[in-house]
């Protein structure tokens, strides 16, 4: 029986480090404006963005207005949804369903389902191509990525990669993709003219996600397996430092101003990590580490650079952390065993029902195949 995951399984990719599971129990305290709320909406000065979380063990992905720390809204109906992904314009919004090998696409604004394509096997992340052309899937169970038209939803391709593809990030010129394989040690570098794998960097034993610096310069990844963070000279495509960072290093973010970079130090359900290691991008050394909850997996930052959005996957909510004062202003109860997380500076639309279920296929369609009922390519 196929499992769901917080972090990639040891048996899905090969690794002989213990597998990051958990069972959370129901969060008692509803989605609404608390006082640190309040406080947070004073301090970013009505940032406008919409903050989407993937809920895995929940089934659903929550949307939150970034400007006050409220849930506007919950979409269900969507099994294991380990990653989400925002577009730049807010439009559409995208998640895997790992139970399902497939890949959704839903209308960020209504909330209901444009449509599904099938993955490869037990799909991780999603992202789409700096250039919103594309949507790329990794795929854990088989070691390829998807690659889908992000219009159409048709399948346009497919690499194979090294062993366990988790997260990924497109480069900011649009050239490269980037995937971090748990189960190799590596990180794959895809042209995404050629929908090839043109290179694979050795960085170290684990790693998780990846994040471009905003220049173009520099990617980092996160090293699950050494708790540490890997530094690649994008042009050399090799490792020039490494530093560490905290327990189990999951997700990584560079800030849009490039001046730091975020880690969600996750650490493992039995011995939850606690803290987010803000390094500076000048130095290369870790300046602050200041405690958000626990398990932090997710990590996003608004697009003023002043406020960094975490999953806690152990406790069930969302932090908003201030990176000029260093201290969580908020907590944002969400849905259960919260992963992935995207923001997008398109302010969230309040709808009538502020909870959506959407239908997916019960099984997997053939390969290539897409489902578009409802699809809205204007809007």
């Amino acid at each position: 029986m196929r499992k769901s995951r917080v972090l990639l399984t040891a048996a899905a990719v090969g690794l002989s480090a213990t597998t990051v599971l958990l069972v959370l129990p129901e969060q008692s305290q509803k989605p609404g404006r608390s006082p640190s709320a309040e406080l947070a909406a004073a301090h970013r000065g009505m940032v406008t963005g919409t903050v989407w979380v993937a809920n895995e063990k929940g089934a659903s992905l929550t949307a939150i207005d970034a400007s006050t720390n409220r849930v506007t809204a919950t979409v269900k109906g969507i099994a294991g949804p380990h990653n989400v992904q925002a577009a730049a314009d807010g439009r559409t919004v995208w998640a895997v369903s790992e139970p399902a090998n497939l890949v959704v696409k839903l209308d960020g604004s209504r909330y209901s389902l444009l449509g599904t394509a099938t993955t490869g096997d037990m799909p991780a992340h999603v992202v789409l191509g700096t250039n919103g052309k594309n949507a790329y899937v990794t795929n854990a169970g088989d070691g390829s990525v998807s690659v889908f038209d992000a219009t159409s939803l048709s399948r346009a391709g497919g690499i194979t990669v090294d062993k366990g593809p988790h997260g990924m990030r497109p480069s900011p010129d649009g050239r490269w993709v980037y995937t971090a394989n748990m189960g190799a040690g590596t990180v794959s570098v895809l042209d995404t003219a050629k929908d090839r794998q043109v290179a694979s960097i050795p960085v170290g034993a684990a790693p998780v996600q990846v994040a471009f610096q905003p220049d173009g310069r520099y990617a980092y990844v996160t090293l699950g397996g050494e708790n540490a963070v890997a530094k690649i000279d994008v042009a050399k495509r090799t490792v020039v430092a490494k530093i560490p960072s905290g327990p189990h290093p999951a997700q990584i973010y560079a800030s849009p101003d490039g001046r730091h970079l975020l880690v969600a130090n996750q650490g493992t359900e039995a011995q939850p990590g606690k803290t987010v290691s803000i390094i500076d991008t000048a130095t290369f050394t870790v300046v602050a580490r200041p405690t958000v909850g626990k398990g932090p997996h997710g990590i996003t930052v608004d697009a003023t650079s002043r406020h960094a959005f975490i999953t806690n996957v152990y406790e069930d909510d969302v932090a908003v952390l201030d990176l000029a004062e260093r201290k969580v202003v908020a907590r944002v109860p969400v849905g259960d065993a919260p992963n992935g997380i995207s923001f997008t500076s398109q302010a969230p639309v309040v709808p009538e029902n502020p909870e959506t279920t959407v239908s997916l296929p019960r099984t997997a369609m053939s390969e290539g195949e897409s489902s578009h009922e409802g699809m809205d390519h204007n809007h």
